[in-house]
């Protein structure tokens, strides 16, 4: 080997073992650097927590009694029958009327209140009327309600003698479009009559519900609306013969549930065995399903009574009792599924009779106020259907003054009102309440409704 040749090989030589000296540092250097800690920097997210302005509060009353085809010219005409009655309070929430026209010049009352100090505004009212016409008769007693974008009405009929209409109020500043589905015989249809109902803000709007399927003994109606939220109820009427038989506002359900509860049906005449003057109504609008119903009364009189009813997904069912002794009682159902139920009662058959529709009443575990109507023999039913006693304290906004009653687990009780009077309902434990009317000749009902809870604090992340 050269020296020329020597010296390359020595350059290159010593190249190769600097440049393998150099990687092998690198090596080393990156890995020591992925196992030493690295510096961290971190940062709380920037959040505002918020909470949202309650809304006014708003209630809606089914307005005077209605005559359907009391104009010969026209059988489908509508009427004014009777002025409705309306108790409103506590007096310390300053109520405005919103305007809302009906048909024939009616115009339903409705109240909204706007909140005070950051608090949606306590507001409850309630109506009543009462007739004794050659084709219409009776008395009737109802809530005025929060409208609902889904209400279920329970109750009614379109078989002959039955003369009821579907009542549906838009107290907003927006049309809504509603759909009536119609559960009978051959299960849930949406005749034409009901289907995409246009009702104008401001307006009521009143269907004939054996318009919408005739025939049915057993209806059961499912109101929604799209646009603006709706109140609906039902005003029922039978005539038997010549001669009618009883009227009623009958209240609407705000959604179906595996507990149904109704509180405080008042049985007024011994029984008749020829005819049933109590009618359980049940309906599972999705799935089948078994349903326990338990009446029970009110002051334990007499043991409670429990049936068991299959449902076929969306055909009403009814359970007709025709023994009960008089007194007050509370019907229960409990089903595997969501239903929806409600409990017809009579005082008779006869000519001077009437009847009400019970129907179930929500859970209410807030302070919340109800207003007493005109009526006599004007009753809150409170019912607690928990496993654990509850208290109830009861004040009268109207006239002052305040009862403290005791429901037992499983039980009810049941304590006088004053017409005229707000009342404040604060229970220590969920319960369900109602009030009702009864007397001889006249009986009634609507339930309490829970205040409508706080909106929560909201966290929004800019």
């Amino acid at each position: 080997m050269t020296d020329s040749r020597a010296r390359r090989w020595a350059t290159t030589s010593a190249r190769l073992v600097v440049g393998t000296g150099i990687a092998a540092a690198a090596v080393v250097a990156v890995g020591a650097g992925i196992a030493a800690p690295w510096p961290s920097l971190s940062a709380e997210p920037v959040m505002v927590s918020a909470t949202p302005t309650p809304s006014a509060a708003t209630v809606v009353c089914d307005g005077p009694i209605l005559a359907l085809g009391r104009t010969i010219e026209d059988s489908s005409a509508i009427s004014i029958a009777a002025g409705q009655s309306v108790v409103s309070g506590p007096s310390t929430t300053a109520a405005e009327t919103a305007s809302v026209t009906g048909p024939a010049g009616a115009e339903p009352v409705a109240l909204s209140a706007d909140p005070s100090g950051g608090v949606r505004a306590e507001l409850a009212a309630s109506g009543s009327a009462s007739l004794a016409d050659a084709d219409l008769a009776g008395f009737a007693a109802s809530s005025c309600t929060t409208p609902l974008m889904e209400s279920w009405l329970v109750g009614g009929a379109t078989t002959t003698g039955s003369n009821d209409l579907v009542v549906v109020s838009n107290p907003g500043d927006v049309a809504a479009t509603v759909q009536l589905t119609v559960y009978g015989v051959d299960g849930p249809q949406l005749p034409p009559g009901g289907s995409n109902r246009v009702v104008a803000a401001g307006s009521q709007v009143v269907i004939p519900l054996a318009g919408l399927l005739l025939g049915e003994e057993s209806p059961v109606v499912r109101v929604t609306s799209s646009g603006a939220p709706v109140r609906a109820s039902l005003q029922a009427s039978l005539a038997r013969a010549l001669t009618p038989g009883g009227v009623d506002q009958v209240g609407a359900l705000a959604a179906a549930s595996p507990r149904q509860v109704m509180p405080g049906v008042s049985v007024v005449s011994e029984p008749d065995g020829a005819n049933s003057a109590t009618i359980v109504r049940l309906l599972a609008p999705v799935g089948d399903a078994e349903a326990t119903v338990t009446i029970a009364s009110v002051d334990g009189s007499a043991p409670a009574r429990t049936s068991t009813v299959p449902l076929a997904a969306g055909l009403p069912s009814s359970l007709a009792y025709d023994d009960l002794e008089p007194g007050r009682y509370t019907v229960t159902v409990d089903a595997s599924v969501p239903v929806v139920a409600g409990t017809f009662q009579a005082t008779g058959f006869g000519e001077g009779d009437d009847f009400a529709w019970y129907t179930s009443a929500p859970e209410i575990s807030t302070a919340s106020v109800f207003a007493v109507p005109d009526g006599a023999g004007a009753a809150l039913t409170i019912a607690n259907a928990a496993t654990e006693a509850a208290t109830v304290t009861l004040v009268d906004t109207t006239v002052g003054g305040s009862t403290t009653l005791s429901v037992a687990a499983g039980g009810s009780t049941t304590a006088p009102v004053s017409p005229g009077s707000v009342y404040r309902l604060e229970p220590s434990a969920p319960v369900h309440a109602g009030v009702d009317f009864a007397s001889e000749s006249a009986i009634a009902s609507f339930v309490v409704w829970a205040a409508d809870a706080a909106a929560p604090a909201l966290t929004v992340y800019p």
